[in-house]
């Protein structure tokens, strides 16, 4: 039996005694180039009792560049935010700033939604 119960997810029972659970192994995505990536900037206020978020989409990368990516754009608009799952929240409406701030970085930006 294997000694960790995470080892053996998706196996229920084996009875071959030579049986090996195997892991999933995540797949490091490597971080896209800049004039590669296509962000979409756009306004959100849902789930948020009606306060303005401004959502960065599509980045293709590594956590830790999406980290650093989202502390450079609260850094230049001087507020809070939070980066996960390939989205960054960036607290109040600064779509054209952020849109201004990717392109001179290198990124191709550009607005989503209405």
């Amino acid at each position: 039996m294997a000694k960790d119960w995470k080892e053996r997810l998706g196996v229920v029972y084996s009875t071959n005694p030579e049986f090996g659970y195997s892991k999933q192994e995540e797949e490091i995505q490597e971080t896209l180039p800049k004039a590669q990536q296509n962000l979409k900037v756009r306004i959100d206020r849902k789930q948020r009792k009606g306060k303005v978020a401004t959502l960065i989409e599509g980045f293709i990368g590594t956590p830790g560049d999406l980290d650093v990516l989202a502390k450079k754009l609260k850094t230049k608009c001087g507020v809070g935010g939070t980066s996960k799952d390939g989205v960054i929240l960036i607290q109040g409406d600064f779509c054209q700033k952020i849109i201004e701030i990717l392109v001179n970085e290198g990124y191709k930006a550009k607005k989503a939604g209405g």
